[in-house]
């Protein structure tokens, strides 16, 4: 089991579903830069999804990069990952670290409301998703957010991550407004170069003040 700390500002790499050479692509993203890596799969495929986080546990370990498991407590705990991202139908913050530990990573989905923010921060999440800021090829229907949400959930003292459409000509008003994490999926996995994708988001971070 690799448990490494939370990092507060990055880009959040979130995979794309089964998709041939994932490893390899994560890895390319790790290698652009990449600060956290949530492995994403939807569909009931057990062993090959265990077997899949399994190897990007593995992966992320050689970055020194936690690994978060979407949705799925049972696959984060079996595959030794270091935590998991919940949403709405999910179990509670309190539930869901007791089956992954006390120094597991708790992240939650806030879409676009503060009042959703602000409980799950006072019930222990260790970081808050707001999204989707533009429209999003993954999501197109979701909720949709303000960078004055950012704002708003300064207070809340948690790492705040934005997800949703981010492309690194959009990113700044994000960072701006208090984003310490840029959540992207296609733009860094939908495209032909997964490291250089990576990159440029990753230059974002050293750019700003």
């Amino acid at each position: 089991m690799f448990r490494f700390p939370l990092p507060h500002r990055g880009l959040y790499a979130i995979t794309d579903g089964p998709r041939a050479g994932l490893v390899a692509a994560v890895d390319a993203a790790l290698a652009g830069g990449a600060v956290l890596v949530q492995y994403r799969d939807k569909t009931d495929d057990v062993a090959r999804r265990l077997a899949e986080a399994r190897a990007l546990v593995a992966c992320c370990a050689r970055y020194h990069v936690p690994l978060i498991v979407n949705d799925d407590v049972e696959l984060a705990v079996a595959a030794g990952a270091a935590g998991v991202h919940v949403g709405e139908d999910d179990e509670d913050v309190a539930a869901t670290r007791a089956k992954l530990g006390s120094d597991a990573i708790v992240g939650v989905s806030c879409y676009a409301s503060p009042e959703r923010a602000a409980a799950l921060a006072a019930a222990g999440a260790d970081y808050l998703a707001f999204g989707a800021f533009f429209p999003s090829p993954t999501k197109p229907t979701a909720h949709r957010a303000s960078p004055d949400l950012l704002r708003q959930s300064a207070a809340l003292g948690k790492p705040l991550v934005a997800i949703g459409g981010i492309t690194p000509d959009n990113a700044r008003p994000l960072l701006d407004a208090g984003a310490g994490l840029l959540a992207v999926i296609s733009g860094v996995f939908g495209q032909p170069d997964p490291r250089a994708a990576a990159a440029r988001y990753a230059a974002l971070f050293k750019n700003h003040d």
